[in-house]
């Protein structure tokens, strides 16, 4: 049994920022934990525009607080975003999320990340697999 709170995560190398800090990730479950999934809290600060392309992973994300926009960019279609929302990018869709209030989302990955990825400049984190 592993539990956790984002409180000891924060400010350990599993509470991580982008250099713009226009998102925070504090990694809850990473590849290591070898359950086959890992999973995140995310926070977007209001007023912040962000670009994200998972190639080589599935995403599912629920937004638990905020308000904003989803951008597909694969389809040209946007979709309004408030607590309760959830989206998945079953198709590794190119995306852009548009925050209007702070966002919290919390977000699953699978194949789980380990926690060294870093987005590349088309927003994709490369596959990196746990020993």
């Amino acid at each position: 049994m592993i539990v956790r709170t984002t409180d000891e995560i924060t400010g350990t190398d599993r509470d991580v920022s982008n250099e713009e800090n226009t998102w925070r990730s504090k990694r809850i479950v990473l590849g290591g934990d070898k359950v086959g999934f890992s999973f995140y809290e995310t926070t977007i600060p209001a007023g912040t525009e962000n670009e994200f392309h998972y190639a080589n992973h599935i995403e599912a994300v629920w937004l638990v607080k905020g308000k904003g926009t989803l951008r597909d960019l694969d389809n040209d279609t946007e979709y309004p975003l408030a607590a309760g929302s959830m989206y998945l990018l079953n198709g590794h869709e190119k995306h852009q999320v548009i925050c209007e209030e702070e966002m919290v989302m919390l977000c699953v990955f699978n194949p789980p990340v380990t926690g060294r990825e870093v987005h590349d400049e088309n927003g994709v984190y490369p596959l990196i697999t746990e020993d």
